[in-house]
């Protein structure tokens, strides 16, 4: 994962691809793609999280969300603050970071 700076235009198109490829993933029954992980695990967490807003937050299932970026080999710190909102899980996992 890319650790280097990213300006808000690229925050914009990652998230935008995120959301682009992954959206179909948060309905059950649904796996995210191999882009879709390709993607999860590349994102900068200063992007997905700054997407976050409660209003947004409303329509995501966290817990499915979160099972879902386990899903791509990534995971989500007990108690981490993404956005507006805050994992549940109490599985121990690795966020995108």
């Amino acid at each position: 994962m890319a650790k280097a700076d990213t300006s808000p235009s690229q925050c914009k198109q990652e998230v935008g691809h995120v959301h682009d490829e992954c959206r179909s993933v948060i309905l059950p029954g649904r796996n995210p793609s191999a882009l879709c992980c390709q993607l999860v695990r590349a994102a900068h967490v200063k992007c997905v999280c700054s997407y976050v807003t409660p209003k947004v937050a409303n329509f995501i299932p966290v817990r499915r969300t979160i099972r879902q970026i386990e899903g791509c080999g990534r995971s989500v710190p007990r108690n981490f603050k993404c956005g507006s909102e805050f994992s549940t899980s109490n599985l121990y996992l690795i966020y995108i970071s």
